[in-house]
């Protein structure tokens, strides 16, 4: 997993990759009304559009072209409109269409108390998840967040992450607090695991608004998910 590390500098940005472990379900869905009646995964998600994926078979759908359907996730419904703003083959982003009105409704459906009650804690799993070892703590709000904790072999945290919708915070131990933007996320399909690969474009300053989207989060995040030290050091580290 040290491969997460790799860096590529172009021009005046900094752009980063982190490979990170892929949960191969979810409960956010979008059910598509014209041209496909399929169930799409939602892979991530933010106030203004979303990465749909098929698990298999083909859909319609081309770049420029409009989309319909209805957000689900976990008893919640949205409808929306969209336009395709790009294909590879069973993955596609879309771009929300819609007024001052349906921005209000996906910030309410995409608001941090539906985010925390989507939350799983992936490392108390019963399923047979390929986890990498020093990957001690996982939380997954399905496309919305991650939370990926990562510890020294002696227990101590050696670094953290929180991908959220379009934001981006990480810090490691020596080098401190770093944030950025999701520019891209892909599929790392291998025979024995599954992984995504995240594209970042980091800041050249810490953003104090994603910072304080961090916050939000560390501090709702249920108490038995992460043991209090952890917690305590999430909070100390972005500046609860």
């Amino acid at each position: 997993m040290e491969n997460h590390l790799s860096l590529i500098k172009t021009g005046y940005q900094d752009i980063e990759k982190r490979v990170f472990p892929r949960f191969p379900f979810s409960y956010l869905t979008f059910k598509a009304q014209n041209g496909s009646e399929r169930a799409f995964a939602v892979k991530d998600i933010s106030y203004t559009g979303m990465q749909l994926s098929l698990k298999d078979g083909g859909h319609p759908y081309k770049n420029g072209q409009s989309v319909s359907g209805v957000l689900h996730w976990r008893g919640a419904s949205l409808d929306l409109n969209a336009q395709v703003k790009w294909v590879h083959g069973q993955r596609l982003g879309v771009e929300f269409n819609g007024d001052a009105s349906f921005e209000n409704q996906i910030k309410e459906f995409l608001s941090i108390d539906n985010i925390i009650r989507g939350m799983r804690a992936l490392h108390q799993s019963r399923m047979n998840l390929d986890i990498p070892s020093d990957l001690h703590y996982w939380l997954q709000a399905d496309g919305p967040v991650e939370v990926f904790v990562w510890c020294h072999k002696d227990g101590e945290i050696s670094r953290f992450q929180l991908v959220m919708m379009e934001s981006f915070v990480e810090y490691q131990d020596g080098k401190g607090l770093k944030t950025g933007r999701v520019i891209t996320k892909r599929d790392l399909d291998t025979p024995l695991v599954q992984e995504d690969e995240f594209v970042f474009e980091m800041d050249e300053a810490v953003s104090e608004e994603r910072l304080q989207f961090a916050h939000q989060i560390v501090s709702r995040i249920p108490a038995d998910y992460l043991p209090e030290r952890v917690t305590d050091f999430l909070r100390l580290k972005l500046g609860l």
